[in-house]
């Protein structure tokens, strides 16, 4: 269904993929890097903001797209702990996605300044 929105996105506003990136927040990263490296063509990249990697049993990831991606999470999470974050980044760059990203300290389950301006940077680098 997430695939399927996606591409008609695309259609509608008549950007390629390439162009396209997916930001999520909780379980909006969930279903981002849930979709991203699966999606039949090779997306911009994926913000996500206090979410986790869902993985699927028997999937291998270093067979999908390796999209870049952009994890950020605060440290006094108590929704999805920071360790979501390490768990992410750990598997991602394991099966070779190119992850950058950073904790906030003092941050709960929510999207602070910082992480907004380290997005759009990672955003403005991915669409160049």
């Amino acid at each position: 269904m997430l695939e399927a929105f996606i591409t008609e996105q695309i259609k509608k506003y008549d950007v390629p993929a390439s162009k396209t990136a997916l930001l999520g927040f909780s379980q909006g990263t969930m279903m981002s890097l849930f979709v991203g490296p699966r999606y039949p063509e090779k997306l911009a990249g994926i913000v996500g903001y206090s979410g986790a990697l869902i993985e699927e049993p028997g999937v291998d990831l270093s067979t999908k797209n390796k999209i870049p991606v952009y994890l950020i999470h605060g440290l006094a999470d108590m929704v999805v702990p920071a360790a979501a974050y390490y768990h992410a980044r750990s598997v991602l760059e394991g099966a070779g996605f190119k992850v950058e990203g950073h904790v906030s300290p003092g941050l709960p389950h929510s999207i602070d300044q910082h992480g907004i301006d380290e997005a759009g940077a990672f955003l403005q680098r991915v669409f160049s």
